[in-house]
């Protein structure tokens, strides 16, 4: 072999070595970018994150950036603790904002209810919850979601059917809220969920369709009724309370009258014993007096009068008959 045949080979060798050496580098690069990025993740505001080392709960992380082993020897599920969560029954949103707008499907599997008097609803209703412990939530109910659903509607369907129609779709409103949301905090308590039920809104409750305009005629002839009632208790009340006034006006009326006639009774029956009395010590001077008393309340009330004898005449020329005399 000549001597440049043997550089050439060395040559080749050493290129050879130096790829296998790129290689390599390579390798241990990307490797390392994959450990790095797959050790390093992010947990939003709103959320936690629950690692999971080779499969079993290991710790619960809050909002941040964390470390965590690479490749899958440990694993981590976000889980959104911090935000209110909602779930809807009969309906579906659209689009939430100022003006919301909702699906035009009816789900009517969820929102037809049997109420307890044998009479169907159609009861729209949605849930606002929070994830309490997201241990509890990720590992102890599978398939939390649609348990969760299930729940809420059979809740809402035992409280339904405890209750007539009327209740249900007028004055019931408040109480069916406020007793489904303790019924279904209570049953997720005891399947240990990790769930808090913050509210539970009532939507639209309506009778079915083919009802309605049936239904809609009896709730108008009921506050018909009730208008009529509501104004004839406004007609008693303002006419009892006049009619009580005037009969106990009437009865102070005759009271004081009747005290007034006794009074003057009295004044007269005292007059009268103090006058006998005096006529008793002097007949004929308490007789002359009482007819002259008399003569002179009565005379005024006559008015001018001309008395003339019998036997008097010629006495008609010195009579004045003038108005005076026509009036006399």
């Amino acid at each position: 072999m000549e001597p440049q045949d043997y550089i050439d080979l060395k040559k080749i060798k050493w290129e050879g070595h130096l790829d296998r050496r790129k290689i390599s580098i390579a390798v241990l690069a990307l490797l390392a970018i994959i450990i790095m990025f797959s050790s390093v993740f992010q947990v939003g505001t709103e959320s936690v994150g629950v690692v999971l080392r080779l499969g079993k709960y290991h710790r619960t992380l809050g909002p941040g950036l964390h470390l965590k082993w690479p490749l899958r020897l440990e694993t981590y599920d976000i889980v959104p603790a911090e935000r209110q969560l909602k779930e809807e029954f009969g309906f579906r949103t659209e689009e939430a904002g100022i003006r919301t707008r909702y699906a035009p499907q009816k789900y009517l599997t969820e929102s037809l209810m049997l109420t307890g008097d044998l009479n169907v609803a159609s009861v729209e209703w949605s849930v606002q919850y929070r994830i309490s412990d997201p241990f509890l939530y990720l590992f102890k109910v599978r398939n939390i979601g649609e348990t969760f659903r299930a729940m809420a509607e059979a809740v809402m369907r035992e409280i339904v059917g405890d209750r007539t129609v009327n209740e249900v779709l007028t004055v019931g409103r408040n109480e069916l809220s406020v007793a489904a949301q303790l019924k279904l905090q209570e049953l997720c308590d005891q399947y240990l969920t990790g769930i808090r039920v913050d509210q539970v809104i009532m939507q639209d409750i309506t009778p079915p369709d083919p009802v309605k305009p049936s239904f809609n005629e009896v709730n108008q002839a009921q506050q018909e009724k009730e208008k009529l009632i509501n104004e004839a208790r406004a007609d008693y009340n303002l006419a009892v309370p006049r009619a009580r006034g005037e009969a106990e006006q009437t009865i102070r009326r005759a009271e004081g009258y009747a005290i007034d006639r006794i009074n003057r009774a009295r004044g007269e029956a005292e007059r009268f014993k103090s006058v006998f009395t005096e006529y008793r010590r002097a007949p004929d001077v308490t007789r002359r007096r009482i007819y002259l008393e008399t003569l002179g309340e009565v005379l005024p009330k006559v008015g001018r009068k001309l008395f003339v004898d019998k036997e008097t005449g010629n006495l008609v020329p010195l009579l004045q008959l003038g108005k005076e005399g026509q009036n006399q």
